[in-house]
């Protein structure tokens, strides 16, 4: 799939039009076609009725739910009691994961060529493995120089990633490690500042396979000891059927707003974004109920899968997991997490903010259908599923204030949600059918996960070889020659660039490791930083010419990707601006060290700069020249002094007076 984020669930009918995104491999089951009555959930269901794929060979789906099994069950361990090793945490849940991304494969493949790779990818990983525990002790105590045969079977396991990569995520990842690797491997023969001085088989592998350096280097740590929890979370609240109980809820809040079910999407991925790993999984768990409805209200195809795929990004900048980036900021730049989730609050709140105001103005041009206002109720049950995804949320966040690990709180999230969710719903539990699909869902997810940072570190490692990453910030920085807005603006286009296609996760690792020191070079606090270049790396999902979300997005509407992805961008056209505030308006970061009343002030420009844009972007008929006044307020706004702002704030307030004061007249006239 394009992603690590939770199993999608559609209905079989959509599931048939559905199968595959633009490198990705997206999959779907029927739970909620089995979920609308309460009276469906007590039947008992065959192995092939629930994994349909497996249904030729039963024992292979066997040793798929065993393989989910004890990757769950290594998480639940950690989560609870730490980590018992390093080595045999971090490669045995990569030789498991493989595992289990191939079997899943071979469950699905029919050919036989297809079938010869699969076993060669896994023997090859089991090989590589088996060599780096054979030398793993001697490799610990710095007394090891390896052998030819220790070279080979680490480019064999490098290979192994790379496949799996490809398997799990698309070509785009596994194309940018198979680059880096040829760039290790061959870099001294590159032109002008890309040369390095060479590194040998022997250095290459010992970083990349044989240490903490690579494959198995940081990023694996967080994953496996703190975010395979949440992953197993979201699986979890997704068996208990929270997510479509979500979409109701988004749906109940905004049913007397004109925009009606364009505001619900915003609402529910917003939502759905705190649990999800993946913009791709927002649009296709959330899109394929408010999608038909945004169309039936009136709206075109291209803009109803425009608001879905710009709601469904920002899940991945929504505290508290932010599709996993949290935990791995957290660690990457040692700040706390729930600093981290601080700071991100009010940036989130104002990209979702901008998409409601971008969404009324654009529905204030159009002449749309006089549907009757949804009467949507909840029953008693509905209402505690609810309360249960706002107390297990609630003690995640708790539990970390308290001073314990995020794993753990992880742990007491996933605790309470199920000792709640199976009170209300005791007939899950004998639902074999729902629970073979968690099973597998929660593994196949993590050992996607895994195998994805395990891709990361071959880029990371690569790139503090060679320090190519350095040279290349250094770059940018001449170029601009310390001019602040125009570093931000090569940073900004080229985090576009390198985050397009990729999941955020990857994404956001490999941009701030090459982008990074620039920005901190211009004096930009880390978090700051860190924030800038995830955003953009975000906002690449809609940003074409690959915009993930958006080519998702398009077949569920039946509009075109690049018209979709375009309509997107104009959506999120704030979302694009955000990210340079945290620069000029610095204490919009809430918790990085600024007075309450600079966060206030930060926040009042940031939020009129913001409501100008959304207007701008769609502005009422007859009044174009409010495009460029309420884009040059905005620029006024974010970009020069407090003294400029407040005059521009006094200026954008008394604009907006009067363009509701017009509405208001040419209403009572008409």
């Amino acid at each position: 799939m394009d992603r690590f984020s939770f199993v999608i669930c559609v209905s079989p009918s959509e599931t048939l039009n559905r199968q595959k995104f633009t490198g990705s491999i997206v999959f779907y089951h029927a739970h909620h076609a089995t979920t609308d009555k309460p009276g469906q959930f007590g039947a008992r269901h065959t192995w092939e009725e629930a994994v349909p794929e497996f249904k030729q060979n039963a024992y292979l789906g066997y040793v798929v739910t065993g393989l989910s099994l004890a990757i769950i069950g290594v998480v639940f361990y950690v989560s609870v009691f730490g980590v018992f090793s390093d080595s045999y945490l971090r490669v045995g849940m990569l030789l498991a994961g493989g595992l289990l991304i191939i079997l899943s494969s071979l469950g699905r493949t029919s050919g036989l060529l297809d079938k010869a790779l699969l076993c060669a990818v896994a023997i090859a990983l089991s090989l590589s493995v088996y060599q780096y525990f054979r030398a793993a002790e001697e490799i610990e105590t710095g007394l090891y120089f390896l052998t030819p045969t220790d070279i080979w079977m680490g480019f064999l396991g490098l290979f192994a990633v790379i496949e799996l990569t490809r398997r799990s995520v698309g070509l785009v990842m596994a194309v940018v490690a198979s680059i880096l690797l040829a760039y290790g491997a061959f870099g001294h023969l590159a032109p002008g500042f890309l040369r390095h001085a060479g590194i040998s088989s022997e250095e290459l592998m010992t970083v990349l396979w044989y240490s903490f350096d690579g494959v198995f280097g940081r990023p694996m740590a967080t994953v496996v000891s703190t975010i395979l929890i949440f992953i197993v979370f979201g699986s979890l609240l997704e068996l208990l059927a929270i997510d479509r109980v979500l979409v109701q809820l988004a749906m109940a809040a905004t049913g007397r707003m004109r925009s009606g079910p364009a505001a619900a999407a915003t609402v529910a991925s917003g939502l759905f974004g705190t649990i999800s790993g993946s913009a791709v999984a927002n649009v296709v768990g959330t899109g394929v109920i408010t999608i038909p409805l945004i169309k039936k209200r009136g709206f075109s195809p291209r803009f109803a899968a425009a608001v879905e795929s710009a709601a469904s990004s920002g899940g991945q900048i929504t505290p508290p997991i932010m599709g996993a980036v949290a935990f791995i900021m957290a660690d990457v730049t040692n700040v706390p997490y729930l600093t981290i989730c601080a700071a991100a609050a009010v940036p989130a709140l104002l990209y979702y903010g901008g998409l409601f105001v971008a969404i009324s103005s654009a529905a204030r041009n159009m002449d749309l259908a006089e549907e009757p206002r949804p009467k949507i109720s909840f029953n008693w049950r509905e209402l505690v599923q609810i309360g249960i995804f706002v107390l297990s949320l609630a003690g995640i966040v708790v539990t970390m204030v308290g001073g314990s690990s995020p794993a753990y709180a992880g742990f007491v999230g996933v605790a309470l949600a199920a000792v709640l969710g199976f009170a209300v719903r005791p007939d899950l539990l004998t639902d074999g059918q729902a629970w073979l699909r968690f099973i597998r869902s929660a593994g196949l997810i993590s050992a996607q996960l895994v195998v994805i940072v395990g891709a990361v570190g071959i880029v990371i490692g690569v790139l503090n070889l060679t320090g190519v990453g350095l040279r290349f910030a250094s770059l940018l920085s001449g170029l601009a020659e310390d001019q602040m807005i125009l570093s931000l603006i090569l940073m900004a286009i080229a985090c576009l660039l390198l985050g397009m296609g990729m999941p955020t996760v990857p994404a956001y690792l490999i941009i701030v490791l090459v982008m990074g020191p620039s920005l901190q070079k211009l004096g930009v606090p880390i978090v700051h930083t860190h924030m800038f270049v995830l955003y953009f790396g975000v906002l690449s999902a809609i940003t074409p010419p690959v915009a993930l979300a958006a080519f998702a997005a398009a077949p569920i509407a039946g509009s075109s990707p690049m018209p979709t992805a375009l309509e997107a961008s104009r959506l999120a056209l704030p979302g694009f601006v955000i990210p340079f505030a945290f620069v000029y308006q610095p204490a919009l970061l809430l918790g990085t060290g600024f007075h309450w009343a600079e966060s206030v002030q930060a926040i009042l420009f940031v939020l009129l700069a913001t409501i100008l844009i959304s207007r701008a972007c769609y502005p009422r008929r007859g009044k174009g020249y409010m495009v460029p006044v309420g884009l040059a307020l905005a620029v006024a706004l974010i970009f020069f002094g407090p003294t400029i702002s407040w005059i521009a704030t006094v200026a954008g307030i008394g604009l907006m007076y009067f363009d509701r004061l017009d509405l208001t007249i040419q209403d009572q006239t008409s």
